[in-house]
């Protein structure tokens, strides 16, 4: 059975170079190559092809925008992101929206054939490493999100992400409508609970957190 491939990447000859791969593979078949996230888009669902290969960075919708715009079922693609270099809260939104694929531009040309075949008989196919990372991170932010609503109240939490924002006592009570003695209070209060001595201390704190 032949796989139906897209794929999208704003660099000729990277787009190029992967049309000449796909086509020594009797099981895949190029249905469209574009070089902007825009033209992808519209690829996609006019084409509806089964794997869209897609570059994170693009002009106008990056593959990331892409994933999102079609990842509440509009669409029964299935999505690898190809990038040279990628975050890990850019790994985490992938997953989170359903990315079957990761793959590094600098690995070679059957680690993406391996990916793509995998994916399109249903599996997920990612970079150990990156993933990894990203997994533990958001893991540990997770855990320390719980740790932080059992902590503080909400308006305490609320209060720590304007700090983290860099705004002063007065414009936080602006922003809140609330004095300036009410956001010292709820202030003393934070310090107290996290056992920190200022505010570049609690900035610190809220990073590790997750929360800023």
């Amino acid at each position: 059975m032949t796989t139906r491939v897209l794929l999208a990447d704003d660099h000729p000859v990277v787009l190029s170079g992967l049309k000449q791969i796909l086509a020594l593979e009797k099981d895949f078949e190029v249905v469209a190559a574009v070089t902007d996230g825009d033209a992808a888009l519209r690829e996609i669902r006019a084409r509806k092809p089964d794997v869209a290969v897609l570059d994170l960075r693009m002009p106008g919708l990056s593959g990331l925008d892409i994933i999102r715009e079609l990842s509440s079922g509009e669409s029964p693609v299935k999505f690898v992101l190809l990038t040279a270099s990628l975050t890990d809260n850019e790994v985490v939104e992938a997953l989170r929206h359903g990315v079957s694929g990761i793959v590094l531009k600098e690995l070679a040309p059957n680690v993406l054939m391996t990916c793509l075949r995998k994916v399109a008989a249903g599996g997920q196919w990612l970079e150990k490493e990156a993933v990894g990372k990203a997994l533990t991170k958001m893991v540990r932010r997770e855990q320390g999100l719980e740790t932080i609503a059992g902590l503080l109240t909400a308006r305490e939490i609320e209060i720590v992400k304007l700090v983290c924002l860099g705004m002063r006592n007065k414009e936080i009570a602006d922003k809140l409508s609330v004095t300036e003695g009410t956001v010292k209070v709820h202030l003393h209060s934070v310090y107290e609970k996290t056992k920190v001595a200022g505010r570049l201390e609690l900035m610190l704190y809220a990073r590790d957190k997750g929360i800023a």
